[in-house]
């Protein structure tokens, strides 16, 4: 069994926030499992987000996604495959 992680990190979150969402929102039926991080609440939030997606599908269509989050300014992706 194979499964294929996409590590999103973003450096200026609050600039690229709504672009990468509507990234996601476009491949929103390959994503299974999203989880998101950055640090801090209210006054104190951080610029900095990480994102983990466990995603599904052709892996052309990953490699699509992938490619798309990478074109956003102060985005950075990694695309992992993990077999157990």
């Amino acid at each position: 069994m194979t499964k294929t992680l996409l590590i999103i990190l973003m450096r200026t979150r609050r600039q690229s926030a709504v672009r990468v969402q509507k990234v996601l929102t476009d491949f929103g039926c390959m994503i299974k499992t999203r989880l998101g991080i950055h640090d801090g609440v209210l006054d104190r939030c951080s610029d900095v987000g990480l994102v983990l997606l466990e995603i599904v599908g052709p892996k052309q269509e990953k490699r699509k996604l992938d490619r798309k989050l990478k074109a956003i300014a102060g985005v950075k992706t990694k695309l992992v495959d993990i077999s157990l």
